[in-house]
């Protein structure tokens, strides 16, 4: 057994991933009018543009906006096998994927996860869910634009970091944390195809990495040297 498979970090999951999977057209339907407003050209527009991320994510205040049950598993299992310690997490959103992240630094024998939310609702759910799980202890809450909250106090060694929020800033908070980065940690990115900037950064060898498509929706790289 162990802590990702194990109540009550299991039945959370399960209740967590289950809502978001039979709960999303419901939820999508109680969108604000201003996001129904937008047509799907827009929209996907609104998701890359680097001005608008505040409004979008003050829109999706409500959906939980999770990495799927396949990637919250290899999450858990990254940690777990590169014996991390330190791990750095850009959207937290309900606090799934911190929730695998921290079961897995648990198991490795305990460590820090730094997390940043912009949305405040969100980080009193994600806060709420920690404690059911049993691992708020493991885990640095910082409440607002990621731009700031991980421009300081990231120590060094960080063995891990998900990006997971706005899609657009995504070189800007690899930037922000890359100094901390060892070599032989590992960069996960949800759904980076919305970002080809940062997917041809992190593919041009030059960089430092050693990068791969994992699924149908991360992008799984490892630092090999620095730059």
């Amino acid at each position: 057994m162990n802590t990702l498979t194990s109540n009550p970090v299991a039945a959370l999951l399960d209740r967590l991933f289950d809502i978001d999977e039979n709960a999303s057209p419901a939820t999508l339907n109680s969108m604000p009018q201003r996001w129904k407003d937008l047509s799907e050209e827009q929209q996907h527009a609104m998701v890359r543009s680097r001005s608008e991320y505040t409004e979008l994510y003050g829109l999706l205040k409500d959906i939980p906006l999770a990495v799927s049950r396949d990637t919250g598993r290899l999450l858990y299992m990254l940690v777990r096998s590169t014996r991390a310690t330190v791990v750095v997490e850009f959207g937290t959103s309900f606090g799934l994927s911190t929730t695998c992240l921290a079961a897995g630094l648990r198991d490795n024998g305990g460590g820090r996860l730094i997390t940043s939310e912009f949305e405040p609702s969100k980080v009193a759910r994600a806060k709420a869910h920690l404690e059911e799980a049993g691992l708020a202890e493991l885990v640095d809450f910082r409440e607002g634009d990621a731009l700031q909250t991980l421009s300081t106090d990231i120590p060094d060694g960080v063995d891990l970091l998900l990006l997971d929020g706005a899609k657009p800033l995504y070189p800007d908070i690899l930037a922000l944390v890359e100094p901390r980065l060892r070599v032989g940690g590992l960069v996960v990115a949800d759904n980076a195809d919305f970002n080809p900037e940062f997917l041809s950064y992190m593919r041009d060898p030059a960089h430092g990495y050693l990068t791969v498509p994992c699924g149908e929706d991360v992008e799984l790289s490892m630092r090999v040297h620095e730059r």
